[in-house]
This record gives structure tokens, C-alpha cells and sequence, in this order.
């Protein structure tokens, strides 16, 4: 990059900053002094007290000759173990004398992080905090070693291999950076190199060329690429344009730069020619006196960038990959790197499943639905599978309410804001992916525990191109098959396909922590909250950061890969625990919180201990795993002051391991404490600077929230509904009226009948040609169960779960319209409404809307008041029942029937039926025709506990004593282990107080 600049006479003026400037040092304390001088007497007793004790006091502890059999039998006395025990002492001191003189060699060189010392562990580490603090008054102290403050923490959280492997694969460091203070004789020798790439040829043609050498690390603050130009050019986002500049170019050590965020003290940086400061060095146009050795090694770093390889860098080779595996992790810090992307067997990128639903099938026709419920697909999925799970529950617990009476709750029917939410939800939902990625994680937990492996601790997963990549803490040795190894030793690997052939496990979820943040390009990232080692701080606007924290709450409580968490949410979120009431926890200060987690880090450390684990991730693969060590998740918006914000710190600091995460809320930015530091911006980016990254950031703003909150609080049964049992049909309990009602006389018959019930068979229309027959039935099978209308985007996604452009859709929807006709007044069969959602015309009706209408105007219509009628129309409804729902479907197709609730409501409607029809005939004494009634209706709802005991009042009522015994001998035989429920049991004890001892003897 050539720069120059005009003199005052027109001429070009002589190159500033001809001399190296130097950074500014840290002033030494006294309290430098002082960690010094006990750092010196410290190692000095440790380095040669140590063994000059143990030659004066004990002596030379191993046997004068060698062991024989008579030697083994001499009687084992104090002095034996004295001498055992000296010896383990010697290793001791051997291993942490190595420590010590690796990490001075590493201290002197200025090279970063020295090489471990294999089993050294807590040696090494105080080796290195020892001997930053005795070289803390000289010119490189502080550009190798963490504070003092950090002696004691795992040697996993604060070792880093250095090796050339390592340096191109190390993703940087995602804490919080200072600028970092280096000695003027490195930027001196900078000078040197910059003016010998004068020499060579670089890009330094017409005037000055700057360039920067990558700072040491200071404590726990690394140089990175975003400071550097933040500093420098104005803006951290111009990273990228010093990485393009010194991209795969050959570094004085030999190593390349392969990844932004992958840098090494001691490398040069070639910087844009508007790069300015005080820590850059200009290359003059006449370099002072410098070795030849190193003009060669500039010229050759120069030769190595864009003008050698004809202005192309991204074209060449990455020196990662080249280099091999043996990647590694900065374990001062905690990283995480975008992993390679494997293409498609085609050879082109496929979509990965999380965006796939079908999201981008009309992305230029929205119709208003919420975009970041479309763009979240775990979350959604998540969201989608606890609506129905509640919905069920909400139908049982209604009808199991109301044994020999009516039913009093359906789900309504959602409007407004909560129908868009909903259809946002099925268009972004990702089901198969939630499903893979919990049998992936599962399925890798057990392999290692049939191994006899621990888990090892995961930072983060990416979705990409529809592989799950996990990245490692630290390399953890080859992954159990069909796992691989991934870009480096600290990712783990497993394709889709192999995904696929994994079944269903009986163990613990490993990794329940794991939450969506957003997606860089084509993969999606999931955090590991519960592992990182310390806070986690998102800072940004208010309501940016709450969209981001109601994310996350809302998916760690609904997601499918987890099994028991909590989850506390401090100063907000009050409205989102009906999402998953057994796992949100709402505290209103952040003083209660304190307390809560000083009680639980306590009981959490102690019963670990008790244990015998070192860290949650061991205790899950243990005999106790389904009870104990899951993870609670704390998300405070508020940012805590003072006191409390040094108290969170504290606890946080050994969270990690006891599987407790934090995820805090900062207006500024600087949180003590502060591990992983986040940013929303009012864009929707979320960034991680040290990372180098920027997501699109995943956010639940308010509007949806409420609209998530009202569809789950609406599929609660309301105060009173299906409470008590008995009223039968006359009862006077009102009951939700189907969403559409058919004409069920005479002349109300349809134009287009769809049997649903059973096989599939539609009446009044010819069957399409062609191999879009299946495709047009599937389409209007969907229209038939949502009278109330479905968004063209929910239909795609429902047709084409891993995606579709808007113009076949559009294309379907035009066959389909064709297909079904025009009524009588020419108006199509098919149509949209105002919100563009697609509705049928009443004249098109499946056997399911004549099953609802019947029995509504049986109970609470015409047959309310008329006997004969009510008894007409309980029967034919029940002649209608065929079977399953839509028996007879292909195999792959009709997946989207997963996200209804139709699988639960229609058993109960055939149960009310029967029900009904069962108590029309034993008011008039028909026994034998009640009893018909509820056979009939328990081969569709074989397990409904209602139908059972009505048969059991119906079989007592024709004085049979050998036939109720039958009934209920297949009544106990079906409910196998689980037993009889209790209050069937307490129906047999009053009508057959013998069936306990009597079933026995029946066949």
C-alpha cells in the first residue's frame, strides 16, 4: 500500500515516522516490587530449596544396588514409605523446575504462550504465574502470563499450546481486550523488518508503507485484528480488509495467516495506507542497517503476498488445511471459529435444514408474518412441538375431567397476531433438524460412555450445510465412529447421513445448555451457556437486548434437546413462563438471585464432590444421570452495580464445570467478570469482535412474545372447563362450537366430499394426471383440517419441508384452484381472503366437518331438545369413523400432520360420540346397544379411560357376572405395568369387589 504526500512545493515530502515509536509501557508499582521479590524467593525455594532439604534431611532415597526376590520380602517400614515418598517428591521437583525454565525461555523470547509440559497441570500454571510476577518489572512481564488474580483456576482455562498447527487453526479470543504494551526493542526490530520489505519489492513503490507487529498477550487480553483496526483505521469492521491484505502470506516463524481471527505475537501486518497511530511503523524509503538474514525474511514475506500471486490472496491454498490436523485451543481463553463447510455431494452448497422450512418460497411476499419466528427454525420448532404437547394435555385433562359427561373446551381457533405467530411457526419450523441434533448428541454421549470416555466440554455447535459440528474446549482425541474429526483436532463432526442411522438412546442429554444466537452465511451457531467459564455480557439498546434474551428463554424452554434445566429470568420475562412453567423461573431483583445461586453453587460444589465428578459433564454419563446435573441457566437484563456485579463475577467463576451459566445484561459494555463479551446492534447483528465474527443475530422482539405467550395460554382449558364428571348431554355445560359447521340435512349436500377418516377418498372431482395427483390430494387434506384458512407459505412448507421457490407454489396453487372448479356463481372453489391466507368454499367438506357438526347438533344443536334426532345423529356420526386419519398415506409425505393436534382430538370427538350414543340407549335400558356404541369407539380410542368405564356400567347393567369379569380382564391386560387407573379401580371394586382375585382364572 504506497502512500504519499504533497510538500509544500508541490514535490512529494520526505516519509514521516521515519523512526520506530515505541508503545507506552505500564509504570511499574510498588506493589510490582513487592510480587516480584516474594515471586524470587518463591522459586528460589522451590527450584533449589526443595532438593537441597531432601539431600540434607532424607538423603538419596532409591536402593543402593539392584532388587532382588529377597528384597520384596524385607518388611515394609516407615523409612521405606519416607523413601517412596521423597522420590514422587524429586519428580516433583523435576517437572516444575522443566515448567519454570519453559516458561522463561518463553517470557524472554516475546513468542506468546509456551509448549505444555505433559501432566504438568497446576505446576505449569504456577510456574508461569511465579515467574510473570518476577519479570513484572522488566520490559516483558506482562506479555505472556495472566494475572495473579488467576491462580487458581484450571489449567484447561488457562494453558495454551503453542504449535504451528495451533497458531493457523486457533480461533481468537472471544474476552475482552485492552491495548496490549510491548517493549520498544520488539517495535524496533519491527522497523528493521519494514524497512528490509522496502527492499524487496513489496508494495511500497511511491512512499511509505505501514505496517503493525501483533502485541504479546498482557494477562488475559490478546491482540486481535478488530482492535487493531479500531485503533487504527477508524472502524473494527475494516478487520477484513488487513486480513485480504495478509492473507496465507508466510509469517517470520513459518506459519500463515488462514483465519481472521487466527493471529500470533510476533507476525508483521501489512496495513491499508490510511492506517494511522502511534504503534505503526512506516516503512522509509531507505532502510537503516539491518541483517541480511532478515531482509531475506521480509523479502520473502513480501514475494508472498498479493502482487506474487498475481493480486488473487483468497485464490491460494489455506494454510490450515495444509498443515494438517493438531489444532488446538487458546486455553487462557475461550474460542470459537466458523467451521469448514462441507459441500454437497453435488458439489454445490445445499441449504442447511434449519433453513429449509420452506422460508424461502416467498420471501417477496410475506403477508406481514413475523420474519425472525421464520428465520429462528429451532426455536421454532421448539416453540411449535410445547404449543401441541400443551394442547394435548389441555384436551385430556378436559376430557378426562368430564368421565360420563360432554367435553367443555376445544382449542380456539387463534386471530390477529397470534394466527400470524402460528403460521410463522410452521413455515420456520425445523423438526427433523431438532430431531437429528438431539440423536446426534445423545447418540455421542452414549458411544463414549461405551467406551469408558468423558464428555468433553463443547463451547459451541454449528448447523452447517446440514452437518452438526461441535467445537471442543480442547482437543479430546479422535471422536467415536461415525463422528470424525472435523477442520482441526477441536471440532467434531457428523454428517447428516450418518445422522440419520442413529436411533433413540436411554441416556442423558450431554449438552442441554446449547442455545441459538444467529447465523453467519450458512451456518447456524448454538452457544454453550452452561460451559463457558465465567458471565457472559450481550450490551446494546434495551429492547434489542430483551428480543435477544427472549430468545433464548423462550428456546431453552421448549427446545428438543434437553431433558430437566432451569432457567431464572431476573428483571424480566415475567409473561414467558406459561412457555414452560416446570422450567422458567422469574426472580424479580437481582438481590434474590444472589441468594438463590450462593445456596445452589454450595450444594452443586458439595454433592459434585460427594460424587466423585469433577464436572457436570462426567456426572451425566454416570448411574445417577437422569436425576442429577442439569443445568440452570441464569438470564439477567438488568445490568448488575457495585457489590453485586463482583458477587456474580465470583459465582460465575466456577460455574462452568458445576453446569450453572449466566448470560447479564450491560448498558456500557464493561462487566467485571465478563468472559464472552456480545454486542445487538439496532441492525440485528449480534457481535463477538474478538471472534471476528458478525451474526444475524436471533431475536424474539415483544410483538411476537406476545403472541407466542397468547397461543400457549389460550391452549390451556379455561377456569371451570371439563371440571367434574357426569351431566351427560342434557347437562346444560356449554361446549366450544366447531370452528365450521356443515349442513347436515338434506339439502346440504356438498359438491366435493373428502373421506378423511380412514382412507383417503374424494367424491365430486376426477383424480388429477400425473405424478402430481399425491401432491394436489396432500394440499387439499391440508385445506380440509384449517377451515379457518392457510398462509401460502404454511402450505409450501407443509408440501416442501426442505424448501421451494415462490413460482412452483404459486404454480400448485393455480392446478389446485383449477382442479377444485367454481361454484354455481362462477366464484372459485379455492380462494384467498384479505390476509392472503387460502380458504375453501363451504360447498367442499370432508367427513371429519360432518363428524363435528353431527355430534354438535346432536348435543347442543336440534338433538338437545329431540330424543329421535339426537340418537339419529349420534349414530350416523359414528358410522363415519373408518379408522386412523388418513390411514392409507404414502410414506414420506404428510410429515406436517406432526405439528396438529387432529391425532389427539379426533380419538377423544369418536370417544364423545360413543359416550353419548352409549348413554342415549341406558336411558331407555338398551344395554346391549351402549355396549355396541362403546366397542365401536374403542377401536379408534382404545385408550380412553372414559370409554372403559362406561363399558364396565354397561356390561354390569345386563347382569352378566362371567362377561364383566371378561371386560375386565382385558381391561387389566391393557393396562400392563402401569395398572388400572385409580378411579377405574375404584369403579371395579364397587361393581366387582372380587376382580383382584378373581381375574386370575380368566383366559
Amino acid at each position: 500500500m504506497a502512500r504519499t504526500t504533497s510538500s509544500p512545493t508541490g514535490g512529494p515530502s520526505a516519509p514521516r515516522n521515519r523512526t520506530p515509536q515505541p508503545l507506552p509501557r505500564r509504570r511499574r508499582t510498588f506493589g510490582d516490587f513487592v510480587k516480584a521479590f516474594f515471586a524470587f524467593v518463591a522459586l528460589a525455594a522451590l527450584v533449589f530449596g526443595v532438593p537441597g532439604a531432601l539431600a540434607y534431611a532424607v538423603g538419596w532415597p532409591l536402593p543402593g544396588g539392584a532388587p532382588s526376590l529377597d528384597w520384596l520380602q524385607q518388611e515394609i517400614t516407615v523409612g521405606t514409605f519416607i523413601n517412596v515418598l521423597t522420590v514422587v517428591v524429586w519428580l516433583a521437583w523435576a517437572q516444575f523446575t522443566a515448567c519454570v525454565l519453559v516458561e522463561v525461555k518463553a517470557a524472554l523470547s516475546g513468542v506468546g504462550m509456551p509448549g505444555r509440559i505433559p501432566g504438568a497441570g497446576g505446576s505449569q500454571l504456577l510456574a508461569r504465574q511465579l515467574v510473570a510476577a518476577l519479570l513484572l518489572v522488566g520490559a516483558t512481564a506482562a506479555s505472556f502470563a495472566p494475572g495473579l488474580s488467576q491462580f487458581g483456576q484450571s489449567l484447561e482455562g488457562n494453558q495454551k499450546p503453542a504449535s504451528a498447527a495451533s497458531a493457523q487453526q486457533t480461533p481468537g479470543g472471544l474476552f475482552g481486550q485492552e491495548q496490549a504494551t510491548s517493549a520498544a526493542s520488539a517495535v524496533a526490530e519491527q522497523a528493521e523488518q519494514a524497512a528490509a520489505h522496502a527492499g524487496g519489492g513489496s508494495s511500497a513503490k511511491d512512499g511509505d508503507t505501514k505496517y503493525y507487529r501483533i502485541q504479546p498477550p498482557e494477562g488475559r487480553h490478546h491482540d486481535s485484528m478488530w482492535e487493531i483496526a479500531e485503533r487504527h483505521l477508524g472502524d473494527g469492521r475494516r478487520y477484513k480488509e488487513i486480513y485480504q491484505l495478509n492473507k496465507d502470506r508466510e509469517q517470520p516463524d513459518g506459519s500463515r495467516l488462514s483465519e481472521a481471527s487466527l493471529i500470533r505475537p510476533g507476525w508483521i501486518m501489512e496495513m491499508p495506507a490510511d492506517a494511522h497511530g502511534g504503534e505503526l511503523v512506516e516503512m522509509p524509503d531507505e532502510a537503516p542497517k539491518v541483517s541480511q538474514d532478515v531482509k531475506e525474511q521480509i523479502s520473502d514475506y513480501a514475494k508472498s503476498g498479493d502482487q506474487a500471486s498475481g493480486g488473487n490472496a483468497k485464490e491460494q491454498g489455506g494454510g490450515a488445511k495444509e498443515q494438517g490436523g493438531g489444532g488446538s485451543v487458546d486455553r487462557d481463553t475461550a474460542h470459537i471459529t466458523v467451521p469448514e463447510q462441507r459441500p454437497s455431494e453435488s458439489g454445490q452448497k445445499e441449504a442447511p435444514p434449519v433453513a429449509g422450512s420452506g422460508s424461502s418460497a416467498s420471501e417477496g411476499s410475506s403477508f406481514g408474518l413475523p420474519e425472525a419466528l421464520i428465520g429462528a427454525p429451532l426455536l421454532a420448532a421448539g416453540l411449535l412441538g410445547a404449543l401441541g404437547r400443551r394442547r394435548r394435555h389441555a384436551l385430556w385433562q378436559s376430557a378426562m375431567g368430564a368421565i360420563g359427561g360432554r367435553r367443555g373446551m376445544e382449542p380456539p381457533t387463534p386471530t390477529g397476531g397470534a394466527a400470524d405467530a402460528l403460521d410463522a411457526l410452521l413455515v420456520g419450523a425445523d423438526p427433523e433438524g431438532v430431531r437429528l441434533l438431539d440423536l446426534s448428541l445423545r447418540g455421542l454421549a452414549a458411544s463414549l460412555a461405551e467406551e469408558s470416555r468423558a464428555l468433553p466440554t463443547v463451547y459451541a455447535a454449528w448447523l452447517s450445510n446440514g452437518d452438526l459440528h461441535l467445537q471442543l474446549a480442547q482437543p479430546a482425541g479422535r471422536p467415536p465412529a461415525p463422528w470424525q474429526l472435523g477442520q482441526d483436532q477441536t471440532f467434531w463432526m457428523l454428517a447428516r447421513t450418518d445422522a440419520e442411522q442413529y436411533e433413540d438412546v436411554d441416556t442423558a442429554a450431554p449438552y442441554p445448555g446449547l442455545v441459538s444466537l444467529g447465523t453467519l452465511d450458512d451456518s447456524r451457531l448454538l452457544l454453550n451457556l452452561e460451559a463457558v467459564p465465567g458471565v457472559v455480557s450481550l450490551s446494546g439498546r434495551e429492547a434489542d437486548r430483551a428480543a435477544v434474551f427472549a430468545s433464548v428463554a423462550a428456546e431453552l424452554a421448549t427446545n428438543g434437546w434437553s431433558d430437566r434445566m432451569t432457567i431464572t429470568l431476573v428483571g424480566f420475562g415475567q409473561d414467558l413462563t406459561p412457555l414452560a412453567p416446570n422450567r422458567l423461573r422469574h426472580l424479580d431483583d437481582i438481590e434474590a438471585l444472589i441468594e438463590t445461586m450462593e445456596a445452589e453453587t454450595r450444594q452443586r460444589r458439595g454433592a459434585m464432590g460427594a460424587a466423585g465428578h469433577d464436572s457436570v459433564l462426567t456426572g451425566r454419563t454416570g448411574p445417577a444421570q437422569h436425576t442429577r446435573w442439569a443445568p440452570h441457566l441464569v438470564l439477567l437484563a438488568a445490568e448488575p452495580t457495585g457489590e453485586d456485579a463482583v458477587k456474580l463475577a465470583e459465582l460465575a467463576a466456577d460455574a462452568g464445570r458445576l453446569g450453572i451459566g449466566y448470560l447479564v445484561g450491560t448498558e456500557s459494555g464493561d462487566l467485571p467478570g465478563a468472559a464472552w463479551e456480545m454486542e445487538i446492534t439496532p441492525q440485528g447483528k449480534l457481535l463477538a469482535p474478538l471472534l471476528g465474527l458478525e451474526l444475524e443475530a436471533q431475536t424474539l422482539p415483544e410483538a411476537q412474545q406476545r403472541a407466542v405467550v397468547e397461543l400457549f395460554l389460550d391452549a390451556d382449558p379455561g377456569e371451570g372447563d371439563g371440571q367434574g364428571g357426569g351431566g351427560g348431554a342434557g347437562s346444560g355445560r356449554t361446549a366450544t362450537a366447531p370452528p365450521f359447521l356443515v349442513d347436515v340435512t338434506e339439502q346440504g349436500r356438498p359438491a366435493v366430499y373428502a373421506r378423511l377418516v380412514g382412507t383417503y377418498e374424494i367424491i365430486g372431482l376426477d383424480t388429477p394426471d400425473g405424478e402430481r395427483s399425491p401432491l394436489m390430494h396432500e394440499a387439499l387434506a391440508l385445506l380440509l383440517l384449517h377451515r379457518e384458512g392457510v398462509h401460502p407459505r404454511v402450505l409450501a412448507s407443509a408440501l416442501w419441508p426442505r424448501g421451494v421457490t415462490e413460482d412452483v407454489r404459486d404454480a400448485l396453487v393455480d392446478r389446485l384452484r383449477e382442479w377444485l372448479g367454481t361454484e354455481p356463481d362462477g366464484s372459485p372453489r379455492l380462494r384467498a381472503d384479505q390476509s392472503g391466507r387460502l380458504t375453501l368454499a363451504k360447498s367442499v367438506v370432508s367427513d371429519l366437518d360432518v363428524l363435528r357438526s353431527l355430534y354438535h347438533e346432536a348435543t347442543q344443536g336440534r338433538g338437545a331438545n329431540s330424543r329421535a334426532v339426537r340418537g339419529r345423529m349420534l349414530t350416523d356420526a359414528l358410522v363415519l369413523v373408518r379408522g386412523p386419519l388418513l390411514s392409507d398415506r404414502p410414506q414420506g409425505r404428510y410429515a406436517w400432520l406432526t405439528h396438529e393436534i387432529i391425532d389427539a382430538q379426533l380419538p377423544l370427538l369418536v370417544a364423545d360420540i360413543g359416550l353419548a350414543l352409549s348413554e342415549f340407549h341406558l336411558e331407555k335400558g338398551r344395554a346391549e346397544k351402549a355396549i355396541e356404541a362403546l366397542n365401536a369407539s374403542l377401536t379408534s380410542a382404545p385408550g380412553d379411560e372414559r370409554l372403559w368405564n362406561e363399558l364396565l356400567r354397561a356390561t354390569h347393567a345386563v347382569g352378566d357376572p362371567a362377561r364383566l369379569q371378561q371386560v375386565a380382564a382385558d381391561l387389566v391386560a391393557r393396562s400392563g405395568a402401569r395398572g388400572v387407573p385409580p378411579r377405574t379401580e375404584a369403579l371395579l371394586d364397587e361393581l366387582l369387589p372380587a376382580w383382584r382375585t378373581g381375574l386370575t382364572a380368566v383366559s
